[in-house]
């Protein structure tokens, strides 16, 4: 465990919907593990960015399909030989010092409209989970449904990190 995820323990999470000081972010609430990984605090970005592409459509990126982990599917697909803007913005955010940010997977998306709806526009935002060669999924902040949709389509994206707890 890294002296991050050691210092999230030792600290008290704010009330969901608060800007967390010396966290970079919104706190949206306790994401559940998966597949064995712990469960963890997911600290949103206080900015968004508006009319970004996902990228890379026709090429369907090996690792960027998890429905929980945000973070694994944008290191796939920086990695990937196809640009990614919207993977690239949120990776490059920073606040508070952090620079561990990412583009959000469909279910940590999901989390975010259950727990702080009104911290977003009512508009489509990009998740990292991708689909198909071509296709990748999103959530809409006006009702809450996710829809899966052309990677040409430019959309809002917004920036969330993890504390394992």
């Amino acid at each position: 465990m890294n002296a991050v995820n050691e210092a999230a323990v030792a600290i008290a999470a704010p009330a969901i919907g608060e800007y967390w000081p010396g966290q970079g972010g919104i706190y949206a609430g306790i994401m559940p593990g998966e597949d064995g990984q712990r469960p963890y605090h997911l600290i949103v970005s206080a900015t968004d960015v508006e009319d970004v592409a996902y990228g890379g459509y026709g090429s369907k990126v090996p690792g960027a399909d998890s429905r929980y982990d945000g973070a694994a599917n944008t290191r796939a697909l920086l990695a990937a030989t196809t640009e990614h803007p919207a993977a690239k913005w949120a990776s490059e955010y920073s606040a508070d010092g952090h620079t561990d940010f990412h583009l959000p997977a469909q279910r940590e998306l999901n989390l975010c409209y259950a727990t702080i709806p009104h911290k977003f526009e009512k508009d489509w935002y990009w998740s990292s989970t991708q689909e198909t060669a071509g296709y990748a999924w999103f959530q809409l902040f006006g009702n809450g449904g996710q829809l899966y949709g052309d990677e040409l389509s430019k959309l809002r994206a917004v920036a969330v990190r993890r504390l394992f707890i």
